[in-house]
């Protein structure tokens, strides 16, 4: 499960060493470190990590075929993970040093910042090769955050994007050794901690204010 930790100015989240799949009691503990975050006092940034081959694996399918009675129920609370983190006063920045697909890259996108391991591992939205088709929310999260031109590759091919695939599409912000992925994201949070408050909770609240109503419209998150 994750955990937080503390290194002066920046909180770091774990998400795990699996593959850190969004099962129900994933997203509540992600959320409760989310919490926490943005309670804390003074100075302060975000980012999340994760250890082994996955930064994260998006959905937890198998619980959803387990549960399809709360489809709809379970769809919401992802997307309310994602306008948390999207809207979260505090820089973010996602240290992707595995594999990073499907929600998981919608995940990612959610952060202000990323930084991926260059060398090996990809950042793929694999939705048109196993058949889910993007919620309307998700469609507008990965647009808002991707140019017009990589996000129609990324939705409708389901490309693998290495590290330099992925840094000279902008998917990501540096790609790096693996080594120093996380040291990286740490460095380039906590150079923005200071602009942590709500002043910069309104800039992203205003900045992406289409796509939060979508995320958070819990009447109809499939469309």
């Amino acid at each position: 499960m994750p955990t937080l930790d503390r290194q002066e100015s920046v909180f770091v989240l774990d998400l795990g060493a699996g593959e850190n799949r969004f099962h129900p009691d994933w997203i509540a503990s992600v959320d409760e470190a989310l919490d926490q975050v943005e309670k804390a006092d003074g100075h302060r940034a975000l980012v999340t990590v994760a250890t082994g081959k996955f930064y994260s694996n998006g959905l937890d399918l198998d619980w959803l075929l387990a549960h399809a009675d709360r489809h709809q129920e379970y769809v919401v609370s992802v997307h309310a993970l994602f306008a948390r983190l999207l809207s979260l006063p505090v820089p973010t920045v996602a240290a992707l040093q595995g594999h990073t697909f499907a929600a998981g890259g919608m995940f990612s996108l959610a952060h202000d910042v990323r930084v991926m391991r260059a060398d090996r591992g990809f950042w793929c939205l694999p939705e048109a090769d196993i058949n889910i088709p993007f919620s309307p929310a998700m469609s507008a999260l990965i647009q808002s955050r991707l140019t017009p031109q990589v996000a129609h590759e990324a939705m409708t091919t389901a490309r693998r994007y290495g590290g330099h695939d992925a840094l000279g599409a902008a998917i990501v912000d540096r790609a790096v050794d693996e080594d120093a992925v996380r040291a990286t994201a740490v460095e380039l949070a906590a150079a923005q901690a200071a602009r942590a408050g709500a002043t910069l909770g309104t800039i992203k609240a205003r900045m992406y204010a289409p796509v939060l109503a979508l995320l958070r419209d819990t009447a109809d998150p499939l469309g």
